[in-house]
């Protein structure tokens, strides 16, 4: 069907950019919803019913439930992370060290709790992540979830500095959830040190055939002897 009327402004929203309701969740996790008119809260609107096609029976909408579901999002009823608890050591040891030491296997764990009909149950989330950084995350990893209780082990990096163990979970729907612990990670000791480097080989056995061409040189200098000179007749003259 085609319209002959004609339009003389063009109207200031179209298409897509059209929404009927709009909701915003701004980075200090401040809520708001904007709906195109109060009617939406009104009581014919939320009784209204709906005429399935072939059917002689109205069904009642499911208009009270999204302006339910809104309403809890909006007052933060629903969809609210909080960090319960943070804690990382080193592996099999349950004391946290003053500071770590370059590539120690270390332990990570976060417990996460979401807040569901006014009550803090345990956040059932697979995707919460944890990076290592010092500038630029080193370490990257998803964390595993066992009741609300996400964890990781691994490996520090072999650059020693300063780094945080760091969650910037950003998911649409809740709450942002950001948590940073800063630690220190100290280079090996003297004494931590191997004996003996196997990259180093080389350089040793340079050096002890350095010693071993030393003492050779050293034996054949002092033990060596010039052969004595046949002893010549003076020419007697007259």
């Amino acid at each position: 069907m085609k319209y002959s009327i004609c339009i003389f402004q063009y109207p200031g929203a179209l298409g897509q950019q059209v929404l009927m309701i709009g909701a915003v969740q701004a980075r200090n996790n401040a809520r708001a919803v904007f709906t195109g008119s109060l009617e939406m809260f009104s009581d014919a609107f939320l009784s209204a019913s709906v005429h399935k096609v072939g059917e002689s029976s109205a069904d009642r909408s499911g208009n009270l439930d999204l302006v339910t579901a809104l309403s809890k999002w909006a007052f933060k009823e629903v969809g609210v992370l909080r960090v319960k608890k943070v804690e990382h050591h080193l592996a099999g040891n349950r004391d946290v060290p003053r500071e770590y030491t370059i590539m120690q296997e270390v332990e990570y764990a976060i417990e996460i709790e979401e807040l569901r009909d006014g009550k803090w149950l345990p956040f059932d989330g697979k995707d919460v992540q944890l990076e290592f950084v010092r500038i630029d995350p080193f370490v990257r990893t998803t964390l595993s979830n066992k009741n609300g209780r996400f964890s990781a082990r691994f490996k520090l990096p072999d650059v020693y500095g300063v780094y945080k163990f760091l969650v910037d979970y950003r998911r649409i729907g809740y709450t942002h959830l950001y948590d940073v612990q800063q630690v220190s990670v100290r280079p090996l000791l003297h004494t931590q040190y191997e004996r003996f480097i196997r990259s180093a080989y080389p350089y040793y056995a340079s050096s002890f055939s350095m010693m071993v061409g030393v003492v050779l040189f050293s034996i054949a200098f002092v033990h060596f002897k010039e052969p004595a000179k046949p002893p010549t007749a003076a020419k007697k003259t007259n």
